[in-house]
C-alpha cells in the first residue's frame, strides 16, 4: 500500500476525479442482467464502499463521474465482435437507453454536479467516449477508478487513464468482479503494476479536506 503522504499528494481534491464503472441498476442492482457479478459487488462490500466513496467526493468537492454502459433497442451502434457483446443481446434484463436498468444503483447517490458519460459500444468508459476531454477541461490529474468488473471495464479504464497521462488509483476494496478470487488477483498481478492501489479507507482518509472546488 502506498505511504499516507504520498496517497494525500495524489488526491488533491482540485485535481482528482472520482470515476464508477458501470454501476448501474442493471449490472449491479437487485434486477441485475448479471446476478452472480451483482451479488459479489455487493457481499465484498464493494457497492458499499464507492457509495463511500462518491459521498465523500460530494463532501470535499472532488468530482465525481458515473460511467454507463447502455444500447439502444435496436441496437444500432453496439459492437458485436466479442462472445461477451453477443452474450449480453441474450441477457433478460438489457442495458437500454432511457430506462431503470442504467439508472445508478442504491446505495450510490447522484448529486447535480456529479456528470454521467454514456456509451453505447466498446469495452472502455474512455476509449472513444467523452470521458477525455471532461476530465481534461475539469484539470483532473489523479483518477479513482472504482465499479464494476474486474473482469473487464475496470482495467479497461485504468490502461486508459494511464495512456492518457493520469496517475490512477484503485481502491481494491471498491472493485468487484466474478469469481471473487479474481479481482485480487488482477488487482495484484496486474492494475498494482501501473495503478497505485489503496483501500477505500485510506482514500476516504485522504480526502477528508475542506472543500476547495469552486
Amino acid at each position: 500500500m502506498p505511504s499516507y503522504e504520498r496517497l494525500s499528494e495524489l488526491l488533491d481534491p482540485v485535481s482528482t476525479v472520482l470515476l464508477t464503472v458501470e454501476c448501474q441498476q442493471g449490472v449491479v442492482g437487485p434486477d441485475s442482467a448479471l446476478p452472480e457479478l451483482a451479488r459479489e459487488a455487493r457481499v465484498s462490500g464493494a457497492l458499499k464502499n464507492i457509495a463511500r466513496l462518491v459521498a465523500a467526493a460530494h463532501d470535499t468537492g472532488v468530482q465525481v463521474i458515473h460511467a454507463i454502459a447502455e444500447r439502444r433497442p435496436d441496437g444500432r451502434g453496439a459492437n458485436r465482435n466479442a462472445r461477451l457483446f453477443r452474450a449480453a443481446e441474450r441477457l433478460p434484463v438489457q442495458q437500454l437507453s432511457g430506462t431503470t436498468a442504467v439508472r445508478v444503483a442504491p446505495p450510490i447517490e447522484v448529486s447535480e454536479e456529479d456528470l454521467v458519460v454514456r456509451r453505447l459500444h466498446g469495452l472502455s468508459p474512455i476509449q472513444g467516449t467523452d470521458l477525455d476531454p471532461l476530465l481534461r477541461n475539469l484539470g483532473c490529474r489523479t483518477l479513482i477508478v472504482t465499479g464494476v468488473s474486474a473482469n473487464v471495464a475496470v482495467p479497461n479504464a485504468v490502461f486508459d487513464a494511464v495512456n492518457r497521462g493520469y496517475t490512477a488509483v484503485v481502491p481494491a476494496d471498491a472493485i468487484a468482479g466474478v469469481p471473487s478470487e479474481y479481482t485480487p488477483a488482477m488487482v495484484r498481478n496486474t492494475l498494482a503494476l501501473v495503478a497505485t492501489v489503496a483501500t477505500t479507507d485510506e482514500v476516504l482518509g485522504c480526502l477528508g479536506q475542506p472543500r476547495r472546488r469552486s
